[in-house]
């Protein structure tokens, strides 16, 4: 019987090592920060849907940078759009929206959204 409780306690223990080593690599600073608070502090917003792969793919470069982008779910649970995204005139995902009112559409590098803002990219690893 004892040693069924130190096997709950230690499968407890690793479950709440593996869950805090998770939120810590989450919260990790990534090498985008810059980037993405730039594109942020100049006026860029990228518009996209949760259901949408390509938006994933955007947000995947980023990493745990993305947090600083300023992104506008364009999409509800039953995938319709949002007024705020008709508004903005989204066609597509994901939309890039820069502060002087131009549009990019699909998945873009950062060299061009360094290139459009005057943000600096990140260094090269």
């Amino acid at each position: 019987m004892k040693s069924s409780y130190g096997l709950f306690g230690l499968a407890g223990l690793v479950i709440v090592g593996v869950i805090v080593l998770a939120v810590v690599k989450g919260n990790a600073p990534s090498i985008n920060d810059g980037l993405a608070q730039c594109l942020t502090e100049k006026g860029t917003k990228m518009y996209g849907a949760w259901w949408c792969p390509h938006c994933q793919a955007q947000k995947k470069v980023f990493g745990n940078a993305f947090k600083y982008v300023d992104y506008v779910e364009c999409s509800d649970a039953a995938k319709n759009m949002t007024k705020q995204c008709v508004d903005a005139g989204i066609t597509g995902y994901p939309t890039w929206v820069f502060a002087d009112g131009a549009k990019l559409s699909g998945e873009q590098d950062f060299d061009t959204l360094a290139d459009k803002t005057g943000c600096e990219l990140p260094p090269v690893e």
